[in-house]
C-alpha cells in the first residue's frame, strides 16, 4: 500500500476520540466518566503526537521582548474537526500570553502540547456553603456577590511536547489558566462534548480573588519523567468576570492531514 494512503496519526486520535466520548455526553447531568479503557488508549495515542504529525513548524524566537504586536491576537485557533461528541483543535500562543482562567461546564478534555512549554494551573468551584468574606480589596460591588465561588487550587504544572496530556473532567480540574513558557507554545485540545451555550456549555472566565499560594518550585512535578500533575489543595475564591480586554482569540489555517468523522 503506498505510505500516503496509511492513517494519519491525528486520524487515528479523533477516532479513538469519538469512541472514548461517545458515550459521556450527558455529563452536565452526571459525573461525565469515561470507559477508562478506552480513554488510556486516547491517552496513549495523543501523547505520541507531535508537531509535524500536524504539519506545524514552530516559530522562530525573535530578539523581541515576545509581546504581541498591539493588533495581534494573542491566541489564534486552527480548526481541526468537531462533531455532537468531540472538537478537536490547535491552540498557538505568543510567547509571553496566556489564556485567562476559564470553564468546561460539563466537559472532558484533554491539552497535549506540540512545541515550547506551557504552565497549567487547575482549579475546580466548590460548594458556596460558606459566607462570602467581606475583607475584598478592593470590596465587591453588591451584584458580583452572586458571582463568587469557593474554588481549590488542584494543580499546578509545566506541559512539554515530551509530556503525557492534562486531563479535565466535569467534576475535576475543569476550571484552567495556560501560560506560555519561555517563547511560543502550541497544544492539541479535545473537548468533549464541545462547547455549546444552548446546552448550557458556555465559556465563563473568573478572577481569582483571594491569594492562593503557589507551591515551591522545587515542590512541582516534572511532568516529562511522572507524567502526572502536582496535588495541591489551596482553597480561594473565584470572581466570575467578562472575557478579559487583553485576550482574544483570532483563527488561522490548519495544514495538517484532513480528519473525517
Amino acid at each position: 500500500m503506498p505510505r500516503d494512503n496509511k492513517t494519519s496519526l491525528i486520524q487515528k486520535v479523533a477516532k479513538q476520540a469519538f469512541s472514548a466520548f461517545k458515550d459521556c455526553r450527558s455529563a452536565s447531568s452526571g459525573d461525565g466518566s469515561v470507559v477508562t479503557d478506552k480513554l488510556n488508549q486516547l491517552v496513549s495515542i495523543v501523547t505520541s503526537v507531535r508537531a509535524k504529525d500536524l504539519k506545524i513548524t514552530p516559530p522562530k524566537n525573535k530578539p523581541s521582548s515576545g509581546a504581541a504586536a498591539p493588533q495581534s491576537p494573542p491566541v489564534t485557533y486552527m480548526h481541526i474537526c468537531e462533531t455532537e461528541v468531540f472538537s478537536m483543535g490547535v491552540f498557538l500562543l505568543k510567547a509571553g500570553t496566556s489564556i485567562p482562567l476559564h470553564d468546561h461546564p460539563g466537559m472532558n478534555g484533554m491539552l497535549k502540547v506540540l512545541y515550547g512549554k506551557v504552565n497549567v494551573r487547575c482549579f475546580d468551584k466548590l460548594e458556596n456553603s460558606l459566607t462570602v468574606p467581606p475583607h475584598f480589596d478592593p470590596p465587591l460591588a453588591p451584584l458580583q456577590v452572586t458571582t463568587v465561588w469557593r474554588s481549590v487550587l488542584r494543580s499546578v504544572a509545566e506541559y512539554s511536547e515530551n509530556s503525557g496530556p492534562c486531563l479535565l473532567t466535569p467534576v475535576r480540574d475543569n476550571l484552567h489558566q495556560i501560560d506560555a513558557v519561555d517563547g511560543p507554545a502550541a497544544f492539541l485540545d479535545i473537548l468533549a462534548p464541545p462547547y455549546n451555550p444552548d446546552d448550557g456549555r458556555d465559556c465563563h472566565y473568573y478572577k481569582v480573588l483571594q491569594s492562593v499560594t503557589e507551591p515551591e518550585s522545587g515542590a512541582k512535578v516534572d511532568q516529562e519523567q511522572l507524567g502526572e500533575k502536582k496535588e495541591i489543595k489551596n482553597e480561594g475564591w473565584l470572581l466570575e468576570i467578562p472575557q478579559p480586554e487583553d485576550f482574544w482569540c483570532g483563527g488561522e489555517p490548519y495544514p495538517g492531514p484532513v480528519v473525517a468523522i
